[in-house]
């Protein structure tokens, strides 16, 4: 049920509109002055508040600073005897949801309420969405405890608050993003828009028009101006992925920025003004690139000023059980799938493989696995075949040229393809079942 609480000095009219309150099926709660309503209102969730301008204890139009402080989901509606225009634009100054003259308005009151309600529900659900994305790119989400990855965090932790760049190095698919986020998560640009771009993505003339827009007329179709990725993220956070990619034209342009906060637009004859804090990533090793030519020493050092390395998933092997549990439990949840563990073997399999692809490939593993899964537990069955022929491999002494070599692996490919329905298996195959059964049996498959 939905709660209004009423201040009000004048009793008899308090409980008027009480009671006109009430009749609609609302819990109201009453009070006589600001102290005791603002002790109502830190007693229970309040959805609307009613209040009078003129109170014993103080004065309405101020008393909403301290409510929207307070309870910034709340809405509030100013009620006074003697309506004038300096006071009801203060309110709406101060965050109230509108202004009404006692008596006068009285007809307006029920409508009012649902009105405020409405605008109350939705600071509610933006409300809930956003500690929905704090709690999804916080540190905290990040997963792993090994001492390589806990120190990146830290690092990223102490730089988040400030508006340094930051460089972010490491393979692809190590969780550069993920970073990035959190980063402009625990910063004072929380609020503000977080814009990411891959360099690599379009050509030199795409991307410039992609990051900095242009005007019209600057080529052909274009018929608008078009904001750029910088301005769309002003006040906010940009993030530069493979940022070793971007052409050296672009990094003159990208350098003025960083230095000057300023850059002109694709036919544009004046420069256009952003505060934004940029985030870059590469998996190149920038210092080799600038040797040959292909960065810029200068944009580097403006870019490097705090640089954080990404760990590779083989130097945090450690925290794949964590990483691969947690994934599971997602793509469940997605497929509508009861998967509640992983197996012993299975998990002793995806912390003996490299990872070339890194996180990126764990959780495309793990998501495929889920899907051919069909029982509770993630078994060594459902994952590749080259995963599982790479543990066998490195701990078979058969020679890599040998026949015996050769027919195993083909043993494996039509096992794996049948999802280790044997009789199947031995039918493809073109053999008898026993003999399946012995050569199973003889290369420990």
């Amino acid at each position: 049920m939905k709660r209004i609480l009423i201040i009000d000095d004048e009793a008899k009219l308090r409980g008027l509109i009480a009671r006109i309150v009430r009749l609609e099926g609302f819990e109201v709660a009453e009070a006589a002055d600001l102290k005791s309503g603002l002790r109502e209102l830190g007693q229970s969730d309040t959805d609307v508040l009613l209040c009078d301008v003129k109170l014993p204890d103080g004065n309405g139009v101020d008393f909403i600073q301290t409510v929207r402080e307070k309870f910034p989901l709340l809405e509030t509606v100013l009620m006074t005897a003697y309506g004038n225009i300096p006071d009801g634009v203060q309110a709406i100054k101060n965050g109230a949801f509108d202004y009404i003259t006692k008596g006068d308005d009285n007809n307006r009151i029920i409508p009012l309420i649902y009105r405020a309600l409405e605008k109350a529900e939705l600071n509610r659900r933006v409300h809930q969405l956003e500690k929905q994305v704090r709690e999804k790119y916080s540190f905290d989400a990040i997963i792993g405890k090994s001492k390589k990855l806990l120190a990146s965090v830290d690092l990223a932790r102490k730089v988040a608050p400030t508006d340094t760049s930051v460089l972010l190095l490491g393979e692809t698919g190590t969780g550069k993003e993920v970073f990035a986020q959190s980063i402009h998560q625990a910063s004072g640009r929380s609020k503000k828009p977080f814009v990411a771009i891959n360099c690599s993505a379009f050509g030199k003339e795409l991307l410039e028009s992609e990051m900095f827009g242009y005007r019209a007329g600057a080529f052909t179709n274009a018929v608008r101006d078009k904001k750029g990725l910088f301005e769309e993220a002003n006040n906010g956070t940009i993030f530069l992925d493979e940022i070793g990619e971007l052409a050296l034209e672009l990094q003159a342009k990208l350098l003025r920025v960083l230095e000057s906060g300023e850059f002109l637009k694709i036919g544009d004859t004046q420069p256009t003004k952003v505060n934004v804090r940029v985030v870059a990533a590469t998996n190149r090793d920038l210092t080799k690139e600038i040797e040959a030519g292909h960065f810029r020493s200068d944009l580097y050092y403006r870019l490097s000023v705090f640089e954080i390395v990404i760990p590779a998933l083989r130097e945090r092997a450690g925290d794949i059980e964590a990483l691969a549990t947690t994934f599971a439990k997602t793509f469940a949840f997605k497929a509508n799938k009861k998967v509640n563990a992983l197996s012993p073997a299975y998990i002793e399999l995806l912390e003996q493989n490299r990872w070339n692809g890194n996180i990126r490939e764990l959780k495309n593993v793990i998501e495929r696995s889920v899907i051919l899964t069909d029982g509770p537990i993630l078994d060594v069955e459902s994952l590749p075949f080259e995963l599982v022929q790479a543990r066998n491999d490195s701990n078979s002494s058969l020679s890599a040229f040998s026949l015996a070599s050769a027919e195993k692996l083909h043993l494996r490919k039509v096992l794996n393809h049948t999802n280790g329905n044997k009789a199947e298996a031995a039918r493809l195959l073109e053999i008898g079942i026993a003999t399946l059964y012995r050569k199973v049996e003889e290369y420990k498959l």
